[in-house]
């Protein structure tokens, strides 16, 4: 039993070491065209939200104007 016990730690001790090896991080440069495309993707993305928010304002506003005070 302590045998198995000692293969069974082993094992885990590896797959410890294994994992860790490949949870190395890699920093790679981001090209600037693509840091450009983010933020105006971003822009846009608060443009369509914004739209989208002002015509569900406009949908409520209209059924509770078509309901009466």
């Amino acid at each position: 039993m302590n045998r198995i016990n000692l293969q069974t730690r082993r094992i885990a001790q590896a797959a410890g070491v294994g994992a860790l090896a490949l949870a190395t991080q890699v920093h790679a440069e981001v090209p600037t065209t693509v840091t450009s495309a983010l933020t105006d993707m971003k822009a846009d993305a608060l443009t369509v939200a914004g739209l989208v928010l002002v015509a569900i304002i406009a949908v409520v506003a209209f059924k509770f104007m078509r309901k009466g005070f």
